[in-house]
C-alpha cells in the first residue's frame, strides 16, 4: 500500500483545479533577465474540489512545483543561451575587427610600395631624359664640328682650285671618271 499513495500524489485525479500555465509574450529584443518568469493562472475552483481532501491538494502543490522548476528552468536556459550568443556575438566582432585592421595595414603597406616604385620611376625616367638630352646635345655638337670641317675644308679646296686656276696648273689626283 506505501506505492499506491505515492501514485495518487504524482498524478493528480480528474476532480483537481486545472492550473495552467501561460508563457509570456515573446519580447522583440533579447533581454538578459537572470529571473525570468512564466506567469501561471489558477482556472475557477471546481465544485468536486471541496470534498477530494488532501491527497489533491497535495497532487497540485506538486503540479505546481513542478511547473515552477519547469519555469525556472526555461528561464536559466534562455539565459544561458543568451550568454553564448552574447559571447559569440563579441567574438565574431572582435575577428572582423581584426580583419578590417590587418587589411587596412596591408593597403597602407601597399600604397606605400606603389608610392616608392612611382618615385623610382620618375627618377629613372628623369635619369633617362637626361641621358637622351646629353646624348643629343653630343651629337649637336660634332653635328657642329663635322660642319665647320667641312666648311674648311671646302674653302681649302676652293683656294686650292682658285690657285690651280691662276697657274694654270692641273692637279694630279683627279676623279677616275674624268679621264685622266
Amino acid at each position: 500500500m506505501g506505492g499506491e499513495p505515492e501514485k495518487a500524489e504524482a498524478a493528480p485525479p480528474e476532480d483537481a483545479a486545472v492550473v495552467k500555465a501561460v508563457d509570456p509574450p515573446a519580447p522583440e529584443e533579447k533581454t538578459d533577465d537572470s529571473k525570468a518568469l512564466v506567469l501561471v493562472e489558477k482556472v475557477a475552483d471546481s465544485p468536486v474540489e471541496k470534498g477530494s481532501g488532501s491527497i489533491n491538494r497535495d497532487a497540485v502543490l506538486a503540479r505546481v512545483e513542478t511547473e515552477k522548476k519547469e519555469s525556472l528552468l526555461k528561464a536559466w536556459e534562455e539565459n544561458e543561451k543568451a550568454k553564448v550568443e552574447n559571447w559569440a556575438q563579441k567574438k565574431l566582432s572582435a575577428v572582423s575587427s581584426w580583419e578590417k585592421t590587418k587589411k587596412a595595414s596591408v593597403e597602407a603597406e601597399l600604397t606605400k610600395v606603389e608610392e616608392s616604385l612611382e618615385k623610382k620611376k620618375a627618377e629613372y625616367a628623369e635619369k633617362k631624359k637626361n641621358k637622351v638630352a646629353a646624348i643629343h646635345k653630343t651629337a649637336e655638337e660634332k653635328r657642329a664640328m663635322l660642319e665647320a670641317k667641312k666648311g674648311e675644308d671646302l674653302l681649302k679646296v676652293e683656294e686650292l682650285a682658285a690657285k690651280h686656276r691662276i697657274k694654270g696648273f692641273i692637279p694630279k689626283k683627279t676623279l677616275g671618271c674624268f679621264g685622266g
